[in-house]
């Protein structure tokens, strides 16, 4: 009875809360939720704006909800051939940019995370003067262009192929996660250093992959300025950028549409065209991060713990 009572005065009091901490505590659950209703209605507004009657849209009725439900602008989408292949060439180039930046990444950042490499100072000084500082739009352009890249797919690849930002935070979560021991210990049993790699940095470092490879996919699934540099081909054309000439536009070219009749019909949904295309551009990278985001959030967070 007496312990019980001893650790029953011993217990804390509980706080207090002041006046002052409730309005404090109003006024930043009031923010936050004035900056939730930003963010979110744009994009409840743009899907109620595709998912509704083209005059509705046109006619300004569309506020919130979808008024006259619709999904016309959807199937004409699928009538556009740019559209189509706009598409396709966005996924190409996210899967493979991501794909060929997160290797190029991952071989960049191990040597650089390891203490005997020579000269690991000056190169790492490199790195991060080209992040600094660039040559410019001009230069890049004659670079690009001296190597026979321009209207080709390798002129949106190669120029991204890798961030340095990116390839700081995986070496720095090589240095957190891999220890010197375990590479002497490695080099002990007769494991070579490309075998290391190989068979332990790989397997231990799917967090950090899965951020560079949702990093490199989303800078290329949202990216249109380098292709509107370096792309003359309407063929080549991301989706981002097909988008970009309907939206500044405002018009349809008649010969991308198989006949009269669809022509007449995509100029009437042509407002709600807009936001269609937004829906859809938006859809992929929603997808994807779910299934990442476990990995995304324990690499981002152990790779920016220190540099």
């Amino acid at each position: 009875m007496m312990s019980v009572a001893i650790d029953t005065a011993s217990a804390p009091a509980p706080v207090q809360e002041t006046r002052s901490d409730r309005i404090v505590m109003i006024c930043n659950y009031t923010a936050l939720g004035l900056f939730t209703l930003a963010v979110l209605y744009p994009l409840v507004y743009v899907l109620s704006a595709s998912l509704s009657d083209p005059k509705n849209v046109v006619s300004g009725k569309v506020w919130l909800w979808p008024v006259g439900f619709s999904i016309e602008s959807f199937k004409a989408v699928f009538d556009y051939d740019s559209i189509v292949t706009g598409f396709s060439n966005s996924v190409l180039y996210a899967v493979g940019g991501a794909l060929l930046a997160t290797v190029l990444t991952l071989f960049a950042a191990y040597p650089l995370s390891r203490k005997g490499l020579p000269g690991k100072g000056i190169i790492m000084a490199l790195f991060v003067f080209t992040m600094m500082f660039s040559g410019g739009l001009i230069p890049s352009y004659l670079v690009v262009d001296r190597l026979g890249l321009l209207n080709s797919r390798w002129a949106i690849v190669l120029p991204a192929a890798l961030a340095v930002w990116n390839m700081i935070i995986t070496r720095t979560f090589f240095q957190s996660t891999i220890p010197e021991e375990l590479v002497e210990a490695a080099k002990v049993d007769g494991c070579t250093d490309f075998g290391f790699f190989w068979r332990v940095v790989l397997p231990l470092s799917k967090p950090i992959i899965a951020v560079n490879l949702l990093f490199y996919a989303v800078a290329q699934w949202n990216s249109w300025f380098t292709a509107l540099i370096y792309l003359t081909n309407e063929h080549l054309f991301p989706l981002q950028l097909v988008l970009r000439q309907i939206i500044l536009q405002s018009q349809f070219d008649p010969s991308q549409v198989r006949d009269t009749a669809e022509l007449i019909r995509m100029k009437e949904l042509q407002e709600q065209l807009k936001y269609s295309l937004i829906v859809i551009a938006t859809i992929p990278p929603l997808l994807v991060y779910p299934f990442v985001q476990k990995h995304f959030v324990k690499g981002a967070m152990v790779g920016s713990l220190k540099g």
